[in-house]
């Protein structure tokens, strides 16, 4: 029995380290989701997406898949020029998470809560909702 019961908690250890491992690399991922973002990377953000990625845009009903995400950055670059974008991690569970984030345009801001789906590295959804048109509540 005593030998039963410390496998069953090396295998429990082991489980939640992978799970802390994945929540880390997920944030990892993320971190660099928004440096390419902010830099309107094309290259980093095409890496970091699934191919089967599903990005939606909940204020204006839109959902976009990789292909269509990657084109809309030739317009994203001109509005994210002199912006800043600050995130901060709300919680991550089940693969999934949320993320709280401040996009400091030059002429305004937007305080956004955006969820991720984090698979293998790669971002398989995403969904972006305003939640404010100032950042205070940041």
């Amino acid at each position: 029995m005593h030998r039963a019961c410390r496998k069953l908690l090396l295998a429990t250890a082991l489980l939640l380290s992978a799970i802390v491992d994945a929540g880390a690399d997920d944030g990892a991922v993320i971190d660099r989701w928004y440096a390419a973002l902010l830099a309107a990377d094309r290259t980093e953000l095409s890496a970091l997406l699934a191919d089967d990625v599903r990005m939606k845009l909940d204020d204006i009903g839109v959902v976009q898949d990789k292909q269509e995400f990657i084109a809309s950055i030739d317009e994203w670059q001109g509005a994210v020029a002199g912006a800043a974008i600050r995130h901060r991690i709300e919680k991550s569970e089940n693969g999934e998470t949320t993320v709280l984030a401040c996009y400091d345009f030059p002429e305004n801001d937007t305080l956004m809560r955006e969820t991720f789906t984090v698979v293998g590295g790669h971002i398989t959804a995403s969904t972006q909702t305003a939640i404010a048109h100032d950042c205070s509540a940041y």
